[in-house]
């Protein structure tokens, strides 16, 4: 773990200095950033704030595909394999972002074999938290999904405060639902259910699970 975060200050000092050259843009909360199929004007870094990948079935229902964190790059897919971006990216809370020129980008990659090979681990990463999604989207019932998410959440964006877990992140019924491929109203009533078993509470916006443990035992994860 100490090794990690070693490297991923190593990586911020890294990116800091080649997006300091370049302009901040704001985004308010739930706005889009790239619409689906759009062609992005640049590689975003992102450094305040938290937004999301997601796409739309054919009936217009969203799935959250990656939630991006400060100090995240996107699309980075785009960037290295010149690939169609298909999925949209929008604002999760206000954010802060520095948008630079894609083969700038590329080239500044190419010259730092350390930093090139750190991406490629995130990635690895980051594909790991996607195929353990796809575990639960496919397994459980809607109880047992909405819990594990709640699980990854607390343990990717949450604050530990005593015994409790507080998620930094405001994320809304709406957003709980389209992490697990459930409509927002179902989403709402196994959150309920989950919250009268005493396994999480609010504070304003935001979702304090009070045993993470015992909420684990009610995933798929446990």
């Amino acid at each position: 773990m100490k090794a990690r975060k070693k490297e991923e200050k190593a990586i911020s000092q890294k990116l800091n200095e080649f997006f300091k050259q370049y302009s901040r843009i704001k985004y308010r909360k739930h706005e889009t950033i790239l619409h689906p199929f759009d062609t992005p004007q640049g590689i975003f870094y992102l450094k305040k704030g938290y937004c999301r990948s997601f796409t739309l079935s054919k009936e217009g229902e969203e799935l959250t595909l990656i939630i991006f964190r400060p100090g995240s790059i996107f699309p980075l897919r785009w960037a290295i394999n010149d690939t169609q971006i298909k999925q949209g990216i929008e604002s999760i809370t206000e954010i802060e972002v520095i948008r630079a020129p894609r083969e700038k980008f590329v080239d500044f990659l190419k010259k730092d074999q350390d930093l090139s090979f750190a991406f490629v681990k995130r990635s690895l990463r980051r594909a790991g938290e996607l195929l353990e999604r796809m575990e639960y989207l496919v397994f459980g019932n809607a109880y047992e999904k909405v819990a594990s998410i709640l699980v990854m959440l607390g343990t990717s964006f949450g604050e530990k405060k005593s015994d409790s877990v507080f998620i930094k992140v405001p994320f809304t019924h709406k957003d709980i639902a389209s992490l697990v491929g459930l409509t927002r109203e179902t989403a709402s009533i196994e959150l309920e259910m989950i919250k009268k078993k005493g396994f999480i509470d609010y504070k304003g916006k935001k979702i304090i699970i009070k045993d993470i443990e015992k909420l684990k035992e009610e995933s798929l994860l446990g």
